[in-house]
């Protein structure tokens, strides 16, 4: 069945079904140990615990002005017209077709079919959506104007950086922003959190998609930006070879500050020194993500990689000063999967195997 889970906005609870709640698819510091100084708020007078808060809008009183941007906020309409075009596939395909889905029956229980209907299976703070001028599938997020968020999407989205070929944020169609009330809203792409499916992606595939993932944080860190929430549930795909990193609302800019430094142990993988309850380099903490993230991808796909993982226990090392800098790390990634590869081929141009012999990657959930 098609998935559209945007789960990963929501780390600590990702939506992943068999049956569709409603297209499943597809967020610190100085030299001492302040957590959250960071360019973005470098104003005293912002209260930089309201401003990073999670934002629950009520959607309506915004629709005018997002329809404005040229984007349409799902309404019941739209909720049901997805589910008969999913009926359809499903009865083309000879499957059972389940028609007293929660998210269906929602939508029928709207007064008028122009109603927003808003998809309980996403947080209060996103919203689905399409873009009216090309149909293009959106979720759109409210963050508050003055955000960590807001700033380092809005800085990694800018025309000097989106375009770069190591920046693998989630494309961002628009930022609409509502400066009477501090709020912003941010226009993604919908991309996919099903990160597996039932088609078996190649050696070369999983391996890439692997390298986007270390590319980002590397690019983040050479601008001077810690992701600091690095975990595959952060990591979204369009199925065509393309993945990106979502969620900044831990993120934190470091321009004016040569040694960072933070203790804060909120985020979905906690490195060992912050668990104990001291400093660490945040830089080094996104490192340890990208080390988790790898072990749990070889750990759940078919193919074992023996390779790299002596690079991924230098990544998760106890000490934060021992673990490598993001870029040095994307270095010995390349290198080693050059190796691996031309490995392959050479064993390949050896011994040619039959489709039924060849090895299956899965990048999991």
């Amino acid at each position: 069945m098609p998935v559209r889970s945007m789960a990963a906005f929501s780390p600590s609870s990702p939506r992943i079904h068999r049956h569709p709640s409603r297209r499943q698819s597809a967020s610190e510091a100085s030299d001492g140990e302040s957590d959250e100084t960071s360019s973005c708020a470098s104003q005293s007078s912002i209260d930089e615990e309201a401003v990073n808060c999670r934002i629950s809008p009520y959607w309506c009183a915004y629709r005018s002005i997002i329809e404005a941007r040229g984007f349409r906020l799902d309404t019941c309409r739209d909720v049901k017209q997805w589910y008969h075009d999913y009926w359809a596939v499903e009865a083309s395909q000879g499957r059972t077709v389940i028609r007293d889905l929660p998210g269906y029956l929602r939508a029928c229980r709207g007064q008028d079919e122009n109603d927003l209907c808003q998809d309980a299976g996403l947080p209060d703070r996103l919203f689905r959506g399409t873009q009216c001028s090309t149909g293009v599938k959106v979720v759109i997020k409210a963050v508050h104007l003055s955000s960590r968020e807001y700033d380092v999407i809005r800085y990694l989205s800018s025309p000097a950086l989106r375009t770069h070929p190591m920046n693998h944020c989630i494309p961002v169609l628009d930022l609409i922003e509502v400066p009477q009330e501090k709020l912003a809203f941010i226009v993604m792409e919908e991309w996919s959190a099903q990160l597996a499916t039932n088609t078996p992606c190649s050696l070369v595939c999983f391996l890439n998609a692997l390298r986007q993932c270390i590319e980002h944080i590397a690019f983040m860190h050479a601008h001077h930006i810690a992701h600091l929430d690095v975990s595959i549930r952060n990591v979204l795909t369009d199925y065509f070879g393309h993945y990106a990193f979502v969620d900044y609302e831990l993120s934190s800019r470091y321009d004016a500050i040569p040694n960072p430094r933070i203790r804060c142990p909120r985020r979905t993988e906690v490195p060992p020194e912050l668990e104990r309850g001291e400093a660490s380099d945040p830089y080094k903490v996104d490192v340890y993500g990208l080390g988790v993230l790898m072990l749990c991808a070889l750990k759940l796909s078919d193919h074992d990689i023996p390779e790299l993982y002596p690079l991924i226990r230098q990544m998760l090392h106890d000490q934060f000063e021992q673990r490598p800098a993001a870029l040095q790390a994307l270095a010995m990634f390349n290198t080693i999967t050059a190796d691996i590869l031309l490995s392959k081929r050479s064993t390949v141009q050896q011994h040619p195997q039959t489709p039924t012999q060849q090895h299956r990657t899965v990048l999991p959930q």
